[in-house]
């Protein structure tokens, strides 16, 4: 059997793992481990296998994950976004539908601090929701908008899967958070005024609030400082080349921890469950990336990338066309999986064809497969943030996914922009 089958066949095995609930980073580290076996003998594979842990893991790079882990979990913990939502509702909630648009706006704000789409949804299932239903909001426009927004979490840096992006490829992950900035902004004015025409063409559905005074509004900025420091701290300092990408997520977790104790929103029990979360959910994603590259050593050894990549910038087709069936990729890979799980198999062997191959900026690329994982995030059959915000508001799963859809649709909106007008992603990274 030839090295280019088994690296086929080993992708085919992964994807039955996958089906039946295997650990991603187990699933991928079992295939690999197999695969160098067949192709290159057991002491090989022993090697690689046992070297690759520590290599992983030894990499200065990954430090930056713990850091933004722990500061999107702080704030979570210390309910510091809960000012978002309040300054965004003083000003546009007396429209129709403004609740549900105070929503994405405070899901925008709070995804440029946190980077983490389950944390997002989390507060404003706790702050958005129960004052949508208290103004008699449909649950499906109010639990879209918190399902819709929460993937500008991981497009509006920082970003745990731009960090991964950049890792696996090499990219310079401080222009991806640059990068991020633009699109995200977009799909936040997308979103509002998609949720103002629902609105309009379905009055019961989203009823104006209260209209506040320009008192109040001014009040609301007192919850609002925290947030506007760390983002201050973390993309202003990266920015400003003060600091590198790992060492804004260092300040910017120590700035949130201070924050948080000096507001008095944050008592001892609260930073050790927080110490507590990031230490598992950092240990799972490092899991994932020890498998993954024992995976990549077993996919090179195979020769399956030279092979794809030969195949697909010999082909006389528009590059349009290529990348159309790169999303429909992404597209089915989401229906059941993850976005960190996604990036890692998937990175690594179109990398190579996309961007070396046919030539495509990495940076713009890197945004563009976000941009999918997000849209894996709120699509069924899994979705994610769906099923998350299923349980937390009580409403029916089946009910959210369609008051979410017209919210894929904006998403998908933005895809077509960004390969239509690829500058949308590409502008401010070419400043730096």
């Amino acid at each position: 059997m030839s090295p280019e089958l088994l690296g086929v066949l080993g992708i085919l095995v992964l994807f039955v793992f996958l089906i039946l609930r295997m650990w991603v980073g187990v699933g991928m580290t079992l295939v690999g481990m197999l695969g160098l076996i067949l192709i290159r003998g057991g002491t090989q594979a022993l090697t690689v296998v046992g070297t690759t842990p520590f290599t992983t893991v030894a990499n200065y790079s990954l430090t930056v994950i713990p850091m933004f882990v722990l500061m999107g979990l702080v704030i979570s913990e210390s309910g510091m976004g809960s000012g978002l939502f309040g300054t965004a509702n003083a000003f546009i909630g007396h429209h129709r539908g403004g609740l549900a648009s105070a929503t994405v706006v405070a899901s925008g704000l709070l995804g440029a601090i946190t980077g983490s789409h389950m944390a997002g949804t989390i507060i404003m299932s706790k702050i958005a929701l129960p004052e949508m239903r208290r103004y008699r909001y449909n649950d499906e426009l109010a639990c879209g908008s918190i399902a819709g927004g929460a993937p500008l979490a991981i497009i509006i840096p920082p970003s745990i899967p731009m960090i991964m992006y950049g890792i696996l490829a090499e990219e310079n992950i401080g222009k991806l958070f640059m990068a991020g900035v633009v699109p995200g902004i977009i799909l936040v004015v997308i979103f509002v005024v998609m949720i103002s025409v629902i609105s309009r063409i379905k009055p019961d559905y989203g009823p104006a609030g209260e209209k506040a005074g320009w008192k109040e509004r001014i009040a609301s900025f007192r919850g609002v400082w925290p947030m506007v420091v760390l983002f201050l701290l973390v993309l202003g300092g990266i920015y400003g080349g003060w600091f590198t990408v790992t060492e804004s997520g260092a300040v910017g977790a120590f700035g949130a921890l201070l924050i948080g104790l000096l507001a008095r929103k944050l008592d001892f029990k609260g930073i050790i469950r927080c110490f507590v979360n990031t230490a598992k959910l950092t240990g799972t994603i490092l899991l994932m990336m020890i498998g993954t590259n024992v995976f990549i050593a077993f996919i090179s050894m195979s020769k399956l990338p030279f092979l794809l990549t030969k195949t697909v910038t010999g082909l006389n087709v528009p590059v349009g066309v290529i990348l159309l069936l790169v999303a429909l990729i992404y597209i089915i890979l989401g229906m059941f999986m993850p976005d960190n799980p996604m990036i890692m198999l998937t990175v690594p062997i179109l990398y190579p064809i996309m961007v070396t191959g046919l030539g495509m900026n990495g940076t713009w690329f890197g945004i563009f497969v976000v941009l999918m994982t997000a849209l894996g995030s709120i699509t069924p059959p899994v979705g994610m943030v769906v099923f998350l915000l299923g349980g937390l508001s009580k409403v029916d799963v089946a009910r959210i996914f369609k008051g979410v859809m017209p919210f894929v649709l904006g998403l998908v909106l933005l895809i077509l922009l960004i390969c239509i007008f690829p500058g949308i992603v590409t502008w401010l990274p070419n400043l730096m």
